[in-house]
């Protein structure tokens, strides 16, 4: 299972409960546990709030979701949240699945956690992707930030580049 092409994308406007039980495994899995859904009505409350939402799913040759994305419209822009279990990073797929998120907008924006300082459910580190973002052409807004109790994270931006004649 070591390359991308035994994987494949699908993309739901409409959540089924199967698909709302992978979203919360891989949330609570591989996000930083401060940030966990303690139940199912957390994560419907969130997804729910999502406005416009086009959700994209990473399956692999046994049909078990991999990962997940959705784009979505918050105060007049295209925001993005994207989770790919551990085994699949650093092959190439989640790039992919930016590619295709791409394809929903003339830019994206996110938030991304930007240190290390964060750890999982499972006692691992959360490593931050910032760099992972960087090299799929989004950009940093040090100067926009997210703060609270539970999270310290960055704005980052994809903006589709313009053709200078």
């Amino acid at each position: 299972m070591s390359t991308s092409s035994s994987y494949e994308i699908y993309s739901f406007t409409l959540l089924n409960e199967i698909h709302k039980k992978y979203i919360f495994e891989l949330w609570n899995n591989e996000y930083p546990f401060q940030l966990a859904f303690n139940n199912s009505e957390e994560l419907e409350k969130y997804l729910q709030s999502l406005i416009d939402a086009q959700h994209l799913f990473i399956v692999d040759e046994n049909n078990q979701i991999k990962g997940w994305a959705v784009v979505f419209e918050k105060d007049y822009e295209k925001w993005f949240a994207i989770i790919l279990a551990k085994e699949l990073h650093r092959k190439g797929i989640g790039s992919k699945l930016l590619d295709r998120l791409k394809m929903y907008s003339d830019e994206l924006n996110g938030w991304v956690i930007d240190h290390e300082n964060d750890v999982k459910a499972n006692g691992e580190n959360y490593l931050s992707p910032l760099s992972f973002y960087n090299k799929n052409e989004f950009i940093e807004i040090p100067e926009i930030r997210l703060e609270s109790e539970i999270i310290s994270a960055v704005k980052i931006k994809w903006e589709i580049k313009k053709r200078e004649d």
